[in-house]
């Protein structure tokens, strides 16, 4: 019977992912290394998030270089570099000397994997994701926008606190990379003049492996075999000894703990509730406002997705409801029967263009959500201006704390209006994007992509226009798919707009600038 049932949830899996839009299945960045644009030799001295300052992490002093303990790991080096296969040179060339922006994508890759809503028992009935069984069936966890925020948000800031200490130890011990003392050291990437104790590659391997590994327990080994590979490619490269990489990864095991500690008291735990807490919710909407959200799902789930996300720990944001935008407005008002209208229109009316727009941005099921598209063009802008480790961490970090903060926000306005989608409000409508199990007001779509475009826009202001008119791209293509009102759309990218101001705001106090 088990088996049964993970065939027949695998296969819903496949028949909605394929509807899915090619360009999200993720692909990795073309790009070599690179020399830094900067060193960010103060880097040690900017605010982390999770701890008071880069020397909040212990690490031990290093060797001196005129020891016989250093002479003997460059001794262990020089040999371990002569005798390069062929399969480690490629892997120094696939991790590079910004090794953040591979680990991001990996990220990616594990979101769209696991991106796959649980298809219904043989009786009808749903079993959901359990952490406490990951092999299920289904398999945990199902990666939908909000988890996939969160898995971010996590890995982005215990990198980013990771470096800061990294950075803070390196001028502070000042060591030099080996190939600087030894020049018959064969170094694979662009000299620089960033000391290597300890390596801030071990600290971003270390990091990855035990945050993803918390938020995939499936992925474990897989996991590992990379942090191996990684840590092998950094000691190969010539960029480090044995002792730059351990340091590395004592800084990445401490701080790791500190961000899952966060991550066990969050509130995610308790994010999709029972059917009594979710009836209760849409009792209290349906009290306030007379209006209430229909699931209209074939056989119908008895709970929407994560209706207490909007209760998880923000990052930025003091007051959820201080962020909670005003209330859709009433059936019987003008705005409400004008965009019945509009959306009418736009369906009696499709073209290529509008549902292309629709495919573009839909980021559905088995692909790497909204924020992981998001994610995508931060990599491309970190490698296109040369961005060093730890300038792509706090990119990183900044972003998919919003991000984060957005889906929070996002959750807490859908659960607290519960308003109908068009498809339950309009008789006879339909969608060419399927229907979410949520409701509709915001659009998630628009506060993402909204609070992306503002940080990206911020640490990024030569794309501001750029950035910008994807996010209002994004916003309407969910109106052309008829997922959405337009106020849904405008009202969601206003929403988004203010959280990422308040990690704006945050970053612009951090040093770095």
């Amino acid at each position: 019977m088990k088996s049964k049932k993970y065939i027949k949830s695998l296969l819903f899996a496949i028949g909605i992912l394929s509807i899915s839009c090619e360009k999200d299945i993720p692909t990795y960045l073309s790009y070599e290394e690179y020399e830094f644009s900067t060193v960010d030799e103060n880097g040690g001295n900017w605010k982390p998030i999770l701890i008071e300052n880069g020397s909040a992490l212990i690490i031990k002093s290093p060797d001196n270089v005129d020891s016989d303990t250093y002479k003997n790991e460059v001794s262990k080096l020089k040999e371990a570099i002569t005798s390069i296969q062929p399969n480690q040179q490629k892997a120094i060339n696939y991790w590079t000397n910004n090794p953040l922006v591979r680990w991001n994508e990996i990220t990616l890759e594990l979101i769209a994997k696991y991106n796959l809503i649980p298809g219904p028992n043989e009786d009808g009935s749903y079993t959901l994701p359990n952490a406490n069984n990951p092999e299920g069936p289904p398999a945990f966890p199902f990666a939908h926008p909000p988890y996939a925020s969160r898995a971010l948000a996590y890995l982005s800031v215990a990198q980013y606190d990771g470096l800061i200490s990294a950075w803070h130890y390196k001028y502070l011990f000042n060591r030099a990379a080996p190939y600087r003392y030894d020049n018959s050291i064969v170094h694979a990437y662009p000299e620089n003049n960033i000391p290597s104790y300890p390596s801030d590659g071990a600290v971003i391997a270390r990091v990855s492996k035990k945050i993803l590994s918390a938020m995939f327990p499936l992925e474990v080994a897989y996991l590992q075999e990379l942090e191996d590979e990684h840590l092998q490619s950094l000691l190969l490269s010539g960029s480090y000894v044995e002792s730059d990489i351990s340091a590395g990864t004592t800084i990445g095991d401490k701080i790791s703990e500190l961000a899952l500690t966060r991550a066990a008291t969050d509130g995610m735990k308790k994010a999709q509730t029972t059917k009594a807490v979710s009836d209760s919710i849409k009792a209290a909407a349906f009290e306030r406002f007379g209006w209430q959200w229909e699931n209209l799902e074939i056989p119908v789930r008895p709970v929407g997705l994560t209706p207490l996300f909007g209760k998880v720990t923000p990052w930025n944001i003091e007051n959820i409801a201080s962020v909670r935008p005003v209330a859709p407005p009433k059936f019987d008002s003008a705005e409400f029967l004008e965009d019945v209208a509009i959306l009418k229109n736009h369906a009696n009316n499709m073209t290529s263009e509008k549902r292309r727009i629709s495919n573009f941005w839909q980021d559905g099921t088995g692909t790497y959500t909204p924020p992981g598209h998001w994610n995508r063009f931060a990599n491309e802008f970190i490698v296109e201006y040369h961005m060093n480790p730890l300038r792509s961490a706090r990119t990183m970090a900044y972003l998919n704390m919003a991000m984060m903060d957005a889906g929070i926000s996002c959750w807490d306005t859908k659960y607290y209006y519960h308003y109908p989608r068009p498809i339950q409000m309009i008789e006879g409508f339909k969608t060419i994007a399927g229907t979410p199990n949520f409701p509709s007001y915001t659009s998630g779509h628009s506060v993402f992509s909204a609070t992306g475009a503002e940080v990206l826009a911020y640490i990024f202001p030569e794309k501001a226009t750029l950035v910008r008119g994807w996010a209002e791209e994004a916003a309407i293509s969910r109106v052309y798919g008829g997922l959405h009102w337009t106020f849904d759309a405008k009202i969601g990218t206003e929403q988004g707009k203010k959280i990422a101001q308040l990690a704006i705001d945050k970053a612009k106090l951090d040093g770095s600038d």
